[in-house]
């Protein structure tokens, strides 16, 4: 861990060096739209030339701290390959051909399939799975189903981000104990809990207005209220229980929730106000039933989502069932990682074994069980050799390498530059430069956005409480600030920031087969971030005022 952070200069000119790489990815994605794996060695370039030139960090620093970037990307990868692999193992089969025709029998309302996949079931995987397979996962579906590829990435970005702190059955609320000392960890766990509804509500909401603006709200209101209750509501009440399974738990009520609300006639019928998203005029549309044009699929739906069943069960069976995970988890590989210090005396321990990998709890791995098993079951049935038959199918590793190859320079990349930015102490520089010119009450406003930056950067919720919840702990006992209203602003930042995270975003482009549209992406998400952020910091203010 870092050594003081109030040895770092907290002056404007090494301030303003520290964010220069951050504002580099942002213009070259946002504005000059440049592909992730051409902006991320670029913001990587400029990170180590700033931690070598202004901050004072050896190069033997930096090769420490690009080994644990790769090392971290690895986390990454591991669900990008697998995640690609399933994508093209089921589109192969026709499976994706099947979810078209048979989701379009279950409903016919772009609303309804649109908030059910992108925001209700992304937000189930984020609860069982994280590390990005809500993303990878959702985003093809939603292609499935006819959503314009740029928003089926957008979509489950800000669908799932209100499930990462309490997600993956509480990994970085587990992680934010074991970096600060949780004074109060019913009230911490409440009152996180209480601003995460913020992003959940407003992310059902914003995910409306996408989809077909004023006519999509007033249409879809009542799902999202519904959904919302079950979802923030339901995660907000368990924390009083069992923090580690509040999000899980609520999460599987949402989605029993979305089967009783496709009984309802207001979501069962066709509509036309989901224009905003999806891909042209489609047999739905127009109430007529099947399209008659389009032969029958080679499969079933049930058939179809049996991959993603597999998935499902796997996870739960891996992740929450107490002695199953116990076995599994003690299989474990981590990298032994010297000691490291700047001149700036930011220094890291030496660790024998550095964020250590449990192969058989890691999403990749149930990703890689989940297409095994789409593969043999495809293939036993005869429904790949019919579907190659109908369509032309490229070659499984070709393209799954034609995809995850792009997507992977840019994670390591962006892993890499999160780890220089952590080891020469700007992100330190960042956070207390924010702290030393607030007032209390704007530190309290402010503090959400250091979450924001810490998620933007690494691509985790888990990884922005693990670097910025000491200092947000030290300047809320400095400043006299609510420990709970800090720490949960911290948390709902990391949430928030995922919606924005490069990392993230190339996972989202390379499953749904649009490398290089990262910027488009970005400026669709960073507005509802930026909103919801503002939103989250007015409401720490008042937490912190409570208290």
């Amino acid at each position: 861990m870092n050594g003081s952070p109030s040895d770092v200069p907290v002056d404007l000119v090494h301030w303003g060096l520290a964010i220069v790489p951050i504002a580099v990815l942002l213009v070259l994605l946002a504005v000059l739209r440049w592909k992730a794996p051409e902006a991320g060695p670029i913001g990587l370039v400029v990170a180590a030339g700033v931690a070598l030139f202004a901050f004072r960090t050896p190069l033997e620093t930096l090769a420490v701290a690009s080994g644990k970037g790769v090392w971290d990307a690895f986390f990454i990868l591991l669900v990008i390959w697998p995640a690609l692999v399933l994508y093209r193992v089921t589109d192969g089969a026709g499976a994706f051909d099947a979810l078209r025709t048979g989701i379009t029998r279950f409903s016919r309302d772009d609303v309804f399939l649109v908030l059910a996949f992108g925001w209700v079931f992304a937000s189930f995987l984020q609860g069982i799975a994280g590390f990005g397979t809500p993303i990878a996962v959702v985003a093809p579906l939603l292609v499935a189903i006819g959503v314009k590829p740029v928003m089926a990435v957008v979509i489950p970005l800000i669908g799932h981000a209100w499930a990462n702190m309490f997600g993956t059955l509480g990994v970085s609320w587990l992680a934010t104990g074991q970096v600060i000392e949780i004074e109060d960890e019913t009230a911490t766990a409440f009152q996180t809990a209480a601003l995460l509804w913020i992003p959940n509500l407003t992310g059902g909401l914003f995910l409306l207005w996408l989809i077909g603006r004023g006519r999509a709200l007033r249409h879809g209101l009542p799902m999202v209220l519904v959904i919302s209750l079950v979802q923030g509501g339901g995660q907000l009440v368990l924390t009083l229980w069992n923090p580690v399974l509040s999000n899980f738990i609520a999460a599987t009520v949402a989605m029993a929730a979305v089967f009783a609300l496709s009984k309802w006639s207001r979501y069962s019928e066709p509509n036309d106000v989901g224009g905003s998203v999806m891909v042209g005029d489609r047999a739905r549309d127009d109430g007529a039933g099947e399209d008659t044009d389009r032969a029958e699929p080679v499969m079933s739906l049930p058939m179809a989502l049996f991959p993603y069943g597999v998935l499902t069960v796997v996870s739960i069976i891996g992740l929450a069932i107490g002695p199953v995970e116990t076995f599994l988890e003690r299989a474990e590989v981590g990298l032994a990682m010297p000691a490291t210090d700047t001149g700036y005396d930011v220094t890291n321990d030496a660790e024998s074994s550095y964020s250590p990998l449990t192969p058989f709890t890691h999403p990749g791995f149930f990703l890689v069980i989940s297409s095994i098993a789409a593969f043999v079951v495809y293939r036993a049935k005869g429904y790949t050799a019919r579907w190659r038959e109908r369509a032309d199918v490229a070659p499984l590793w070709g393209a799954v390498a034609k995809d995850a190859l792009p997507a992977s320079v840019a994670v390591v990349a962006f892993l890499v530059l999160s780890s220089i930015m952590g080891h020469s102490g700007q992100t330190d520089t960042l956070a207390l430069g924010l702290s030393e010119v607030a007032p209390a009450g704007v530190y309290a406003v402010a503090s959400t956005w250091i979450g924001v930056i810490g998620a933007f950067m690494t691509s985790s919720n888990t990884a922005s409480n693990v670097l910025f919840s000491p200092l947000q702990d030290t300047v809320a006992q400095s400043e006299g600030l609510s420990q709970p209203a800090i720490i949960g602003s911290q948390s709902v930042g990391g949430a928030i920031g995922n919606a924005i995270a490069p990392a993230n975003i190339v996972l989202g482009t390379g499953t749904a087969g649009i490398n290089g549209e990262e910027g488009s992406v970005l400026r669709r998400t960073l507005p509802w971030t930026v909103v919801v952020t503002l939103i989250a910091g007015a409401a720490t203010l008042a937490l912190d005022v409570w208290a």
